[in-house]
């Protein structure tokens, strides 16, 4: 059996290497994260399973393979499979659930902070503004509200965390039992509710076609709170042309942003990425020093486990 790594970009394979080798499968790993789609089709043509990051694995591209019979995604989020398709072709689909739980919500956590207490630019504050706050809004959250969309594993671990610094937390999740509300003490309600009373709002859901642009210039509208809005889920779940909009206009007290519609960022959102109250980073939320290596060796086994015929609890299908 053989299978491919497609897209690569990780520091090393070595864990993948030894246990497909141990268990009599040939591994190749394309030498480009990124590349042709097409050349990546042909490359993984004989694949028995395949292992993925970024490539849009749809019916036009299983529609080529020989003999694949497994796929698995690394990472949580899984946009770019078509898991209708996959079951169609008999290919069993997986990602990485719960790999990222502490880093994530750790970065939403400095991103939050970092917009709170305006730290958007701290260099320039240093040497033209010093002893001086750089906006005069820098708030405190003990009387504050935070609302939280979506509250599966990332979510409700962001919710713990943060539960004692502010007087309320809400939160919004259709798919979600009260139970669950009520294990977390988070106030249950609908998105514009969330959106009409919060202070802070951060977004823990997967993009689906149901979530795709949830906040646009509509939600935007909603705010009455001025709030600070924090994405560490999928750039797409937010209208950018919306959320510039708002930091333009003050609907917003300032942004914390992990992920992009489109990635890497282009010069077409600049003036999203450099606006004065808005804090970028590069999509590496799911990182730590343990996330990581979790994620890599949580990846392989699944593989290697759907290989062999044997149920994983990450299965998409």
């Amino acid at each position: 059996m053989e299978v491919v790594i497609l897209d690569s970009g990780y520091k090393s394979y070595d864990f993948e290497k030894e246990l497909f080798e141990k268990n009599g499968i040939t591994l190749k790993i394309h030498p480009e994260y990124k590349g042709d789609p097409e050349e990546k089709k042909n490359f993984a043509k004989n694949a028995d399973g395949i292992l993925v990051r970024h490539t849009i694995i749809d019916e036009v591209f299983l529609s080529g393979m020989n003999k694949l019979k497994a796929l698995v995604r690394y990472g949580v989020g899984y946009d770019n499979v078509d898991v209708e398709a996959c079951s169609k072709y008999g290919v069993k689909a997986a990602n990485v659930q719960g790999y990222a739980n502490h880093s994530v919500s750790d970065h939403a956590l400095g991103l939050m902070f970092n917009c709170i207490r305006g730290m958007w630019d701290t260099r320039s504050q240093l040497y033209s503004g010093f002893g001086s706050p750089p906006v005069s809004d820098i708030f405190e959250l003990n009387d504050k509200i935070l609302g939280i969309i979506g509250i599966g594993r990332i979510g409700s671990v962001f919710c713990r965390k943060t539960s004692h610094f502010f007087s309320e937390v809400l939160a919004c999740d259709p798919y979600k039992p009260d139970s669950h509300f009520r294990e977390l003490s988070a106030g249950k309600v609908v998105l514009n509710e969330l959106l009409e009373v919060s202070d802070v709002i951060s977004i823990h859901c997967n993009l689906t076609d149901e979530t795709r642009h949830l906040i646009n210039s509509s939600g935007f509208r909603l705010m009455k709170k001025r709030p600070v809005i924090i994405n560490t889920s999928r750039g797409e779940v937010i209208c950018e042309k919306a959320l510039l909009e708002a930091l333009n206009s003050g609907r917003i007290h300032s942004a914390g942003i992990d992920v992009f519609e489109n990635e890497p960022v282009t010069e077409k959102q600049a003036e999203l990425v450099i606006h004065p109250r808005i804090i970028c980073t590069g999509h590496y939320a799911w990182y730590s020093d343990k996330s990581s290596v979790e994620l890599q060796r949580r990846a392989a086994l699944n593989m290697l486990n759907l290989l062999q015929g044997n149920q994983v609890e990450d299965a998409l299908n």
